[in-house]
């Protein structure tokens, strides 16, 4: 695989809180993606550097857009995080590879600037204990 940009490249689902993949990266304007492990530091007083172990991995997203209240869109994706409690499979396909994650949708938040834009923000979080894994 190629350097590449982010341009272009990227497809992007959610599901919606039936379970059916929406693609929305078109509502979509940045979104950030994280998949940390945790760390436990285990250095003894005998050492002169840190030594550590690998805990879990986690996983997080969020996700940033347009507001878009067609039918199949990002609206009809998220507005029903404030109403149930329903894991979302979030699919990213960067250049070709793909990461799929069981993900809860903390918030669903909608801002009218001063200058008119309405747009959201969606953070998500690792929901199954499934280890994040790029395909």
């Amino acid at each position: 695989m190629a350097k590449a940009s982010g341009l272009g490249q990227t497809t992007l689902s959610v599901d919606d809180a039936s379970g059916t993949a929406r693609a929305i990266k078109n509502d979509i304007t940045n979104w950030q993606m994280s998949t940390p492990r945790g760390v436990q530091d285990i250095t003894g007083v005998d050492k002169s550097a840190n030594e550590r172990l690998l805990l879990l991995a986690d996983g997080s997203v969020t996700l940033n857009g347009v507001f878009n209240a067609a039918a199949n869109q990002s609206h009809d994706v998220f507005k029903t995080v404030p109403s149930t409690s329903v894991a979302r499979t979030v699919t990213q396909t960067v250049n070709g590879v793909t990461l799929a994650m069981e993900m809860l949708p903390t918030d669903y938040q909608l801002t009218r600037s001063d200058s008119g834009e309405l747009t959201f923000s969606v953070p998500l979080s690792l929901a199954d204990g499934s280890v994040p894994t790029w395909a």
